[in-house]
C-alpha cells in the first residue's frame, strides 16, 4: 500500500496535476494483484499527504541540519519522509514504530543505504520530541 503511495505521490511531487486514480489504474495494468478499486487507507495516505504537505515539509524541515533545505533532499527521500510524517503525525492508528519501519523498506527499495540511515535519523528525532 506505500508502496503504491509512494509511486503516485513521487509522481505528483514531479507534476501536481496527476490524477491518482488514473495513476492508480496504470499501475494495476503492471501489477495485476492490486484491487480494482483504490483502498481506503491508499487514498487517505494521498490526499493526507498532500492536503497537509506545507505542515510535513514543516516537520521535515525542524530536523534537517543547518545548511540543509528540502530542495536539497532527493525526492524519493522527502516523498518516503512525508508519507511516515503524515502517519505518525495525523493517523493516531498507526504506531510510529511501524510508520518509520515502513519508511525505511521503501528506502531499501527506491533509495540507498546512505538514505535509509539519513531517513532513520530524521524520523527516529520527530518521534522522540512527540
Amino acid at each position: 500500500m506505500r508502496q503504491v503511495a509512494f509511486q503516485i505521490l513521487f509522481a505528483w511531487e514531479s507534476n501536481s496535476l496527476t490524477d491518482s486514480v488514473e495513476l492508480y489504474q496504470q499501475l494495476q495494468q503492471v501489477n495485476k494483484n492490486m484491487p480494482s478499486e483504490m483502498p481506503a487507507y491508499l487514498k487517505l495516505l494521498i490526499a493526507g499527504v498532500q492536503k497537509n504537505l506545507l505542515e510535513i515539509n514543516q516537520v521535515i524541515t525542524e530536523f534537517l541540519k543547518q545548511n540543509w533545505s528540502l530542495e536539497r533532499l532527493n525526492k524519493a527521500d522527502l516523498v518516503i519522509m512525508q508519507i511516515a510524517v503524515f502517519e505518525i503525525k495525523f493517523i493516531t492508528e498507526t504506531p510510529d514504530k511501524v510508520a518509520v519501519n515502513e519508511a525505511l523498506e521503501l528506502a531499501k527499495e527506491f533509495s540507498d543505504e546512505k538514505s535509509r540511515r539519513f531517513i532513520n535519523g530524521i524520523l527516529s528525532n520527530l518521534i522522540v520530541s512527540n
